[in-house]
């Protein structure tokens, strides 16, 4: 069947058949200052320098708010209170005791889950399904989790006694939020550290509303503090001789000049970084299934996920089938307001992103790449990106090589259970990955022949804060999540 012939049949399908009334997330549940300072020794307070930011709504291009710029002497001065609440009472306290403020703060996030969710999707641009069903949910599961752990470390590591490292310097990434900061400040706390931690400069606002929640709890002064800013604010964090511990989520690029800053210091740092996950697909495999698989690894979060399915790998005995109704399940895919829950696809984070993502498309354009892309319309305001497959593309393509972060998602064939792998690992990533068919054999076998961090069977981007999460490579050092997430953040001793 032809090209023409499939778009022909997927416009009559769906634009005649399917039509959905708006159905928003109304934003005024939720109050968004119109300024936020530094959260420092338990208070919110002025930049040194007076200066701030301003973070943007993707989806209409509005200013959300204006956030601080924190400096060098904000950020030592945030190492300043860590250190004295560390030395004070929180290294005093009992562990149980602990583990009942992190209690505290899920309790807290449950009963404001919602409104945390509406801002989430405001600030990031992901659908309200996403951040409502899957954001914020993981964020309290991770803090219930490790406040059960706050008094069981001995248990975690028998035969050792676990002891907190100090002072935990933390930077996140803006495509998960309050996922990020649920990530690294529940097992720091957990561990009995203190925190110093820098949201991204264009999604703050959850970490500033997890900051308000933290005081409500009524943690003591600078157990937590949140400085936000952009490249220098983070910059200050990893060169403050005050710091400890390292905990850094982003690009492969910063992470390698991480790993140069700390060189030669007792710093103890865990870094999770870019991925290029292969979604493989055997011709035995459930084809609906994979291609439901295939649209929520890639499609449903924007791409915005450094695990994302963004390398197809299907043999090629089924790969015309699964091409083909992976097309017609692309038209059926909602792009527009991240507030609308009908919406699948929501805005691209920043326009920077946006220019980033077309660039590789353009690139793509020029070349021999065959590029497809739903006929979705597109808001005339924020920024957008059509749900995209790129064809014709081999391992030597940027595209199959370097993470795009956007909702496009690369296809290649294979012939033999051999070459899946060969391709799959022919990358310098190797933070996850995903296996499809019906043989559990199989599922073992070419898991075991990946070299990533994480393999999904027959599912993709499902997580749990008992289960670690990390990857080999250019992707990173350390893991996250479990027992394994925990032992960054402690010292052992016998």
């Amino acid at each position: 069947m032809s090209e023409k012939e499939i778009t022909t049949r997927q416009n009559l399908h769906f634009d005649e058949l399917w039509a959905y009334d708006p159905a928003p997330e109304s934003p005024d549940y939720v109050k968004i200052e119109e300024k936020y300072d530094l959260f420092i020794d338990g208070r919110f307070q002025e930049p040194e320098s007076g200066r701030y930011l301003r973070t943007v709504n993707p989806s209409n291009e509005t200013v959300l708010a204006q956030v601080a710029e924190a400096g060098k002497k904000d950020v030592d001065k945030a190492v300043t209170a860590a250190r004295k609440a560390y030395d004070g009472a929180w290294s005093k306290m009992a562990a149980k005791e602990r583990g009942k403020y992190l209690f505290r703060i899920a309790r807290l996030l449950q009963e404001r889950a919602r409104e945390f969710a509406i801002i989430e999707s405001m600030d990031c641009g992901k659908p309200i399904r996403e951040s409502r069903d899957i954001d914020i949910p993981q964020v309290i599961a991770h803090f219930f989790y490790h406040a059960g752990w706050a008094d069981k470390l001995e248990y975690a590591f028998p035969g050792y006694r676990p002891r907190p490292l100090g002072v935990a310097g933390q930077i996140i990434p803006w495509n998960f939020p309050l996922l990020m900061a649920a990530w690294k400040i529940a097992p720091a706390l957990a561990a009995g550290n203190t925190v110093v931690i820098k949201p991204a400069e264009t999604t703050p606002l959850t970490a500033l509303k997890l900051a308000e929640l933290i005081r409500d709890a009524g943690l003591p002064p600078g157990v937590v503090n949140i400085v936000t800013g952009a490249g220098q604010t983070g910059i200050e964090i990893v060169n403050h001789p005050g710091i400890d511990k390292l905990a850094f989520t982003g690009s492969t690029e910063v992470g390698k000049l991480i790993q140069k800053a700390v060189a030669g210091t007792d710093k103890k740092y865990t870094l999770e970084l870019g991925g290029k996950a292969a979604n493989i697909v055997f011709d035995d495999a459930p084809v609906e299934q994979a291609v439901e698989g295939i649209v929520n690894g890639i499609f449903f979060n924007q791409g915005h996920v450094c695990c994302a399915g963004s390398r197809l790998l299907v043999q090629e005995g089924v790969a015309d089938e699964l091409v083909y109704k992976l097309k017609m399940r692309m038209e059926s895919l909602i792009v527009g307001d991240p507030l609308d829950k009908n919406t699948d696809i929501g805005a691209i984070n920043s326009k920077d992103q946006l220019d980033r993502i077309l660039g590789f498309l353009a690139e793509g354009v020029e070349g021999d790449q065959k590029i497809y892309q739903s006929k979705c319309d597109l808001p005339e305001k924020g920024y957008w990106c059509r749900p995209t497959l790129v064809e014709n593309v081999s391992q030597s393509h940027r595209i199959v090589q370097e993470e795009v972060f956007g909702p496009v998602l690369s296809i290649q064939t294979f012939r033999t259970p051999a070459e899946a792998v060969t391709l799959a690992n022919n990358s310098p990533y190797g933070l996850s990955g995903g296996v499809w068919t019906d043989k559990g054999s199989k599922i073992f076998k070419i898991g075991k022949g990946i070299r990533a961090g994480v393999i999904w069977a027959n599912t993709f981007n499902k997580f749990d804060p008992t289960s670690p999460f990390g990857g080999y490579k250019e992707s990173g050092i350390g893991r996250e999540g479990g027992i394994h997430g925990l032992l960054p953040y402690l010292e052992l001793s016998q």
